[in-house]
Parts: C-alpha cells; structure tokens; sequence
C-alpha cells in the first residue's frame, strides 16, 4: 500500500475517533476549564464553584444541558483535525523507525521510539489544536448574557449623577434619573468595546481575529505546544506499548486484538497523559481567558501566570477541575482508540 493511501486511511481513521472523543469528553471538559480558569475569591468571599459537583448543579441550573456542550461545533470540527494528523503523523513516525529498526525488530519499537513518534504528533496537532482550544476554552467560560455594565462603569454613572446634583446641574429627579441613563448608555457603550462576547465559534474568531489578528488567535501557543509535546509523548507511548505486549504476551497481530484490549488501553493513555501535563494545562486555559491588551492582560507570561498561581492559590491551584479531567480521561481516549482501531479494520 502507497504511503499517501496509507495516510488517508490513517486520517479518516483519526477523524472517527475524534469525533466520538468530542461528543463523549466535552461536558467533563467544559466543567475542568470552568475550575481552572475561575478567579480566585477575595478575603471573605465564597468561590464561583465549591467543587466538580457544584460547578456541575450550578450549569445545569443556570444553562441546562446545553451548557455542557457550549463551544462543541470548535472541537468536534477541530479536534476531528487535530486527532487525525495525530494519527497520520503517528503512524509516519512508527513507519520510519520501523525502516529503521529493519526486519529484526520484527515491527515493534523502542519506549523512546514511541514517545518521540507521540511528541512528534503532538508538535505537529498543536498547530491546529491551539486556535481550537483558544476558541473552546473561551466559549466554556462564558456563562452569562452579553455584558451591559461593569462594576467600574456603574461606580462612574452614580459619580457622574452626584456631582451633577452637587453643581446643579440636575434640577429635578426627571432631570437627574435622564443624566443618569445617558450616563450609563455611554458607560454601556464603552463596556461593549473593551469587553469581547462571542455568539459562536465563528463570531469568536471573527471579532478577535478583527481586534488581535493572528496573533489574538493563537493565544497561549507557546505552552500549548510545551503541553503537546510531553502529553502526546506519554499518551502514545502507554497505548502502543502496551498494544505491543499484548501482540506479544497472546501472539497476535494488532487486528486481531480484542475490543476490550483498545478499550482499556485507550483509558489508560488518556491517563498517562494527564496525570504528567495537568499543571501546564492549567496555565494553558488562563493564559487563553486572560485579557489580549497589556491593560486587561492579569499574565504577561506563562512563568508569571505559574509565580502567580503559587502565590495565590498554592500547589493545588495547579490542580483546580483535575477531578473531571481524570473522570473524562478513561471514557474519552478509550472511544477514540477504539474508533480508530475499528476504521482502521474497515478500510482494509
């Protein structure tokens, strides 16, 4: 078989298990990137959410089940990508260490061998996975109506009101309540530029592609791709290891492997993989919520978002929403791999 025929099959085989990635892992997806990326309480007030479960009542109760899947159509059309040139760049890389190994390693290939050939995957997803990601996690942290007023637009209307009381400017409660709402229609005005809401994916890239270009888009790439690199290692270098002992333990080739064996391993991979990159992943979705200008921006780096984080939140603030993260891992990666590995069958 031709290498170009090769990597469309290995591409539409991806596609599939990203796909069911996506509708199986958003919901525990959306609820991680509503933990991580909450702001942390001042002295004496409660946080947005108590835990998993609270963050979990509290979206159900105020968005319903839809609240779940906001931001969906970025990853099921993205993460269908993304996953795919995983697999296609995967499958490239085992087919070159397999050359180079030659006939005597029999097919299978070194631990180092297979987490570079992850690495290499995820460098070359993290492409299209960062812009996705950006969008989706943006998407998931936004719970609420368009904003009308902030805290600071309201403190300048009522400042506004009382000096023209003072000077005499307003003569009557007519008068005063009319001052008061040009006031704030014009505060309102203001909020509205400085402070992004985004209808849809595709409005999402528009207005910050508009505002911010290219740059606005890839927001966060930097760590993404850190995250990428190390994650996508571990993540395929668990799963093909233990597919490899399997063959080897019950002599078998991979085609004939149970559907139970890619289940499993797939659940496990998913967990090597974020039980060895969680801290950067959080960093990650603060760095994609934090503001695009210099004054809105909370992080100027992701070293200082990391000095920051510690400082406030202690170590376990690197760990805020692991617990739906590890609950998503296991279903998630155990479909993805089994629906590559039966597309895989298919095509054949």
């Amino acid at each position: 078989m031709s290498d170009a025929k090769q990597a469309a099959k290995d591409c539409v085989s991806g596609t599939i298990g990203g796909f069911l990635q996506v509708f199986v892992g958003q919901p525990f997806d959306t609820v991680k990137v509503r933990l991580q990326t909450m702001p942390a309480p001042l002295p004496g007030q409660a946080p947005l959410y108590n835990g998993t479960l609270d963050c979990v009542k509290k979206t159900l109760s105020k968005e319903g089940i839809k609240g779940f899947y906001k931001g969906t159509t970025t990853p099921l059309v993205g993460v269908g990508a993304c996953v795919s040139i995983q697999f296609v760049t995967l499958e490239a890389m085992k087919r070159y260490y397999n050359d180079l190994n030659g006939p005597s390693a029999n097919g299978f290939l070194t631990n180092s061998q297979l987490y570079l050939a992850g690495a290499a995957s995820g460098i070359t997803n993290s492409v299209v996975s960062g812009p996705v990601e950006h969008i989706r996690t943006r998407l998931q942290v936004q719970t609420g109506a368009p904003p009308a007023i902030t805290s600071g637009a309201a403190e300048s209307v009522a400042a506004i009101a009382a000096k023209s009381v003072e000077t005499g400017a307003v003569a009557t409660t007519a008068a005063a309540q009319n001052s008061v709402k040009v006031a704030a229609e014009a505060a309102t005005a203001n909020a509205a530029k400085n402070t992004l809401f985004f209808t849809g994916p595709v409005d999402a890239v528009q207005k910050i592609y508009a505002q911010h270009g290219l740059r606005g888009i890839y927001k966060g790439q930097a760590v993404t791709m850190v995250r990428e690199f190390q994650g996508y290692g571990a993540y395929f270098a668990a799963y093909e290891y233990l597919v490899q002992r399997a063959m080897r333990l019950e002599n078998k080739k991979r085609n004939e492997l149970s559907t139970l064996n890619f289940v499993s391993y797939g659940a496990c991979a998913g967990y090597a993989m974020w039980a060895t990159v969680y801290p950067i992943d959080v960093i990650k979705s603060k760095l994609q919520t934090d503001g695009f200008s210099s004054s809105t921006r909370q992080y100027s780096s992701a070293i200082d978002c990391a000095r920051q984080t510690l400082a406030k939140e202690g170590v376990a603030g690197f760990f805020k929403g692991f617990a739906p993260c590890i609950l998503r891992a296991a279903p998630a990666n155990a479909v993805t791999f089994l629906g590559f590995e039966m597309a895989m069958r298919l095509l054949r």
